[in-house]
């Protein structure tokens, strides 16, 4: 399977062919060279692991809770169906890849697989499946893949050893991490070595939210998912800037998943708070200055979204992500691009590809000649 195409079981309004949706991504036949840092892998052998233990068992229940009866079932008959090929295939990853225009992807692992309530030595395999597993799919084919691990941030320690092994003995370019961690959040004091390791390996990390601490209040329509996921990420980053990790740790490398949630759209307020409170005058700059310290993913779907995000955050701070291959992801990358008012094609470069090479600190053409 390519992309989708309709047939008698799809769902009403079926998106096939709509821009915006897998369906209807095609490859423009004049592109500039495209790196695609938001997309995800997915391991089987993890589940294996994990099957039947309680805290699994929990995970699951407490999915319910948040997302509601409809979304699950929808997400295991028609969502989830769809996306495994794309996640676990890699003859259907390379052909997708091919027709959306994408050069390279970031790979990363699925936010379902951090397991972090797992216990050291169940946590340290979770994470060697997982980080072995992408490192193994890069080197298989250098031309086409860059990884990201995962770590067990629930045990800090153990993640110093993780993080120092992913990116010096396997070669992948940083972590996926998410926006909570057993109720602490990322600028928690717990996490501050964690920090210093990745600034001082120059390796990224990408925060990816995985469901919402506002329980049931979202769980109807698939907002845990629409809503709570970009406010987990605003928070997050809410909390890193006002709790002065990235005063601490300038060179930190941060990418955040979905345009940073809400945060670049409001950042206003947390300027305003910061000028007029004491509790909030707590870093050492406005809240506004820290965005150019963070790199977005440009995943908000609309061009004004888009031209918003790059004017508060600067062009050299926005990369690629399609959020590849479930169905919240946008696939039609360069047409989108070509939407934004007032992007210069200068702009557009640095957004598909050359930011990229900053971040990841690679040569595109260097990588691709191999």
């Amino acid at each position: 399977m390519l992309f989708h195409k309709c047939s008698s079981q799809c769902a009403v309004r079926c998106p096939e062919g709509k821009p915006g949706q897998a369906g209807g991504a095609t490859a423009p036949k004049r592109r500039m060279p495209t790196v695609d840092l938001h997309c995800h892998a997915f391991f089987p052998a993890v589940e294996k692991l994990v099957a039947g233990l309680p805290e699994k068992r929990a995970e699951g229940e407490a999915m319910m809770l948040a997302m509601g009866e409809k979304t699950v079932r929808y997400n295991n008959t028609v969502m989830l169906p769809a996306a495994a090929p794309k996640l676990t295939d890699l003859a259907t990853r390379l052909r997708d890849m091919d027709a959306m225009g994408v050069d390279v992807q970031l790979v990363s692992p699925t936010s379902t697989q951090h397991c972090y309530w797992a216990e050291s030595d169940l946590a340290d395999e979770i994470v060697r499946i997982q980080n072995e597993g992408i490192a193994e799919l890069c080197a298989a084919h250098p031309k086409r893949f860059l990884g990201l691990g995962t770590l067990a941030l629930q045990e800090p320690a153990l993640a110093l050893r993780q993080l120092e092994h992913a990116v010096r003995h396997l070669g992948l370019r940083g972590v996926e991490v998410s926006t909570l961690v057993n109720g602490k959040g990322l600028a928690d004091p717990v996490f501050e070595p964690v920090w210093a390791k990745a600034q001082e390996l120059g390796c990224i990390v990408f925060i990816h939210p995985f469901g919402t601490t506002l329980g049931s209040r979202l769980d109807q329509y698939y907002l845990q998912n629409v809503i709570g996921q970009p406010l987990e990420t605003a928070i997050t980053l809410s909390q890193l800037i006002f709790g002065g990790v990235l005063d601490r740790h300038p060179a930190l490398k941060i990418l955040a998943a979905h345009g940073g949630g809400y945060l670049p759209a409001y950042i206003g307020r947390s300027d305003h708070a910061w000028q007029e409170r004491a509790d909030a005058r707590t870093c050492e700059k406005r809240p506004r200055e820290y965005l150019r310290q963070i790199w977005f993913d440009h995943l908000v779907y609309e061009p004004e979204s888009l031209r918003h995000l790059v004017a508060e955050a600067g062009v050299g701070q926005v990369v690629v992500g399609t959020d590849y291959p479930f169905d919240m992801g946008h696939y039609d990358i360069h047409r989108l691009l070509d939407a934004v008012p007032g992007l210069s094609e200068a702009d557009k470069e640095a957004i598909l590809y050359k930011n990229a090479e900053q971040l990841l600190g690679i040569s595109l053409s260097a990588m691709l000649a191999q």
